[in-house]
């Protein structure tokens, strides 16, 4: 931390926001003011490596400094556990922590709200309080026992479809604004008890289902109900529904006004902090935790792929040892984000809030406020930092992806309503892990060919170059570094066979558990 760092960070995340939406990034669709004048005092970086493309890894990713292979998050493993938090590390420094968010994996229940001193869950269906009750020890209970795990994807799946069925109209406007109110009384609060403060929100309205308040939805998709078009990514991916290129069009614009929605609320808070003589002694960073699918490589939402719209996400941080409005054009991962807070806070980090757990701590070369950012001095030492296999100049960002088990039930049954089955051999039982550097990228794939794309020349990832990719240099180079990767997290997924869950486990859940499942409408 130089002495002219601020003293508090604002973490923003934009939840399943694609950069071609943003202004920043050359949309031609006024969706961001806000973000377009924030980008000329901040640095905008054009090659950011989400870790996976969904919400519960990569945000605990965030919040630990890990790959997921390491930190073990996913949906086999519904919940962080055996690490320290980035939260746990700035409170026991004695910040004043919060977080806010109206995103169901965000919550108790999911641990990724340990450590923070306030936090509050803005999801409409299950409350934050509600999530740190029964439900949370049926999610325990149920994800404890390899037999029970279908039943926890169906309270995974409860979330997605309450939240598809109830989320509109102005329930779901008012999840943002009130989320930026409570970000803005905890800042107050923080400052009254005299302790400096970092606060982490994340805004879900351009995840699907799209239901933009009216004034926006008048602006980006004029005369769209969006009641009627395809609110459910699982029944296009499944063959039941084809969407024609109207009603694509008609998607875009109301996604396009969820994301101009979002813009006008940071707009405020941001307006509040320079009103209120806060702007200067905050750090910010605004980033998407992943982007989202609109029918490219014929899938819709943000699962089954490791394209470049879900995982080259936004990223824009304001600091002063950042040159401001400079655009970067290397490799940044968001899980360098992690050793950014810290160094930016002047906080090392890597004690362990309790016996056993492991805390990652601040590592100079994975901050981007280092004049050595991502100059790794070894890539011998891959036990503790496998990104560095890549290589010393840390040129590559790593994805991965482990067994879709909620969208894959979800999927099935959509099929299933249709006619219609999933292969076996398909992207949608795949595990995927991929390497990419800003002109190439090789990815992995469990049960179909993998894919390798050359970036500089094919950037929508159109021309699949698998089959020869030893004659490519770039993708020769970056399918040899995710190969190492892959050996320093144990192995490659390739040829892993899954067992399946049956719900004929849920009659050996304790009845607590069944009585709260036949509260949520999953048993007679």
């Amino acid at each position: 931390m130089t002495s002219d760092s601020p003293r508090n960070v604002l973490f923003v995340v934009m939840d399943t926001v694609r950069k071609s939406h943003l202004g920043p990034y050359g949309y031609d669709r006024p969706t961001t003011p806000g973000l377009d004048a924030f980008a000329e005092e901040a640095t905008v970086f054009e090659e950011a490596v989400a870790p996976a493309p969904w919400t519960l890894p990569v945000h605990a990713s965030l919040f630990t400094g890990m790959y997921p292979h390491q930190h073990g998050a996913d949906q086999e493993n519904p919940y962080l556990e055996g690490a320290t938090t980035l939260a746990e590390t700035l409170s026991a420094a004695g910040y004043a922590t919060a977080c806010y968010s109206s995103n169901a994996w965000i919550t108790p229940y999911t641990h990724l709200t340990d450590g923070f001193d306030d936090q509050d869950n803005f999801f409409e269906v299950m409350p934050g309080d509600f999530l740190s009750g029964p439900l949370a020890k049926a999610w325990r209970t149920m994800n404890d026992n390899d037999r029970l795990r279908a039943v926890a994807d169906k309270l995974v799946s409860l979330g997605n479809t309450a939240h598809e069925l109830l989320a509109g109209g102005d329930t779901a406007d008012s999840k943002t604004p009130a989320v930026m109110e409570r970000t803005a009384g905890f800042i107050r609060d923080a400052e009254d008890a005299g302790d400096d403060w970092f606060a982490f929100v994340n805004l879900m309205d351009a995840h699907l289902p799209y239901h933009p308040p009216e004034e926006f939805a008048e602006r980006f998709a004029p005369g769209v109900d969006s009641t009627a078009v395809c609110q459910n990514s699982k029944e296009y991916n499944s063959g039941a529904r084809d969407i024609d290129d109207g009603e694509w069009a008609d998607i875009r614009g109301l996604y396009d006004a969820e994301i101009a929605h979002i813009d006008a609320q940071l707009r405020r808070l941001f307006s509040w902090l320079k009103e209120t003589d806060r702007w200067d002694d905050t750090a910010v960073v605004v980033c998407a935790d992943h982007g989202e699918l609109h029918g490219e490589h014929d899938l819709y939402g943000h699962e089954f792929g490791l394209y470049d719209p879900l995982v080259n996400v936004p990223l824009l941080v304001k600091h002063p040892a950042l040159e401001t409005g400079e655009r970067r054009e290397d490799t940044v991962e968001l899980v360098d984000l992690y050793h950014t807070v810290l160094d930016s806070l002047g906080v090392e980090g890597g004690t362990p809030t309790e016996e056993g757990d492991e805390a990652v701590a601040l590592d100079r070369t994975r901050s981007l406020l280092s004049a050595d950012y991502r100059e790794f001095a070894t890539v011998d030492d891959v036990d503790r930092d496998p990104g560095q296999v890549g290589g010393p100049d840390g040129e590559y960002g790593f994805v991965e992806y482990s067994r879709p088990v909620v969208e894959l039930k979800q999927l099935e049954e959509k099929a299933s309503a249709a006619g219609l089955t999933v292969p076996e051999q398909s992207r949608f039982r795949s595990r995927m892990r991929a390497a990419r550097r800003p002109d190439a990228k090789y990815t992995r794939i469990s049960r179909i060919e993998d894919e390798a794309f050359a970036l500089d020349d094919d950037p929508d990832e159109e021309r699949n170059l698998a089959g020869e990719f030893e004659d490519h240099e770039a993708l020769r180079e970056t399918e040899a570094a995710l190969a190492r990767f892959e050996e320093a997290a144990g192995g490659a997924w390739v040829g892993e066979e899954e067992g399946e869950a049956t719900d004929e486990a849920v009659q050996e859940m304790d009845e607590e558990a069944q009585e709260r499942l036949r509260d949520l409408g999953y048993l007679e």
